[in-house]
């Protein structure tokens, strides 16, 4: 695993990741800790290290991602998350859900924080799963596609610094991955 490459607050990179399921989110992010070195957190760790009694299961955690949320936790989730970053690296964080999600981490980072979000047609996110054995049956996909606590994604496009539309290959993502990261490095942060 590449070692974090030390940045000031004002050069570094923050950048959630938001998507339906099998969209490509966990892909993106194990990309940028590949190619570019960058810390890596994903939502369902840190609620499993909270508050999960069986972390393996998908359905466990987002009955207990719906709890949290319902519940009106979701800022504590946050915060759990929040003080597990390194200050001064590159962090990508997989698995935003909710808008309370955005707001918690573009109000702590501020300009150093992007929002991406990938967009994937639900045929092509259940064979990209049913792929990787997640899901048995195509309604089996759906029920978990449609659970509450996946409800709010869509919120979050809005949000977003870049759409990405994940309808090809891991390569075209990464290009296309490759392109923003190079876009950003090169703007900055304004």
């Amino acid at each position: 695993m590449p070692s974090h490459f030390q940045r000031s607050e004002d050069e570094r990179l923050v950048i959630g990741i938001a998507g339906r399921i099998g969209s490509g989110k966990t892909s993106i992010g194990k990309y940028l800790v590949s190619a570019y070195g960058f810390q890596y957190f994903r939502y369902s760790q840190v609620l499993s290290e909270w508050r999960a009694k069986d972390p393996e299961s998908k359905s466990h955690l987002q009955e207990i991602g719906w709890e949290v949320m319902d519940g009106g936790q979701q800022a504590e989730l946050n915060r759990r998350l929040i003080e597990q970053i390194a200050p001064g690296v590159d962090v990508a964080v997989d698995g935003l859900r909710h808008p309370i999600d955005y707001q918690s981490l573009r109000n702590t980072f501020l300009s150093s924080f992007r929002l991406l979000y990938i967009d994937s047609p639900a045929g092509e996110r259940w064979e990209r799963l049913r792929g990787r054995g997640r899901y048995s049956n195509f309604s089996s996909f759906e029920v978990a596609d449609l659970h509450p606590v996946e409800q709010s994604i869509e919120l979050l496009r809005p949000n977003a610094t870049f759409v990405f539309q994940n309808t090809g290959s891991s390569q075209d993502l990464y290009a296309a991955l490759d392109e923003v990261i190079q876009d950003l490095r090169t703007k900055g942060h304004s």
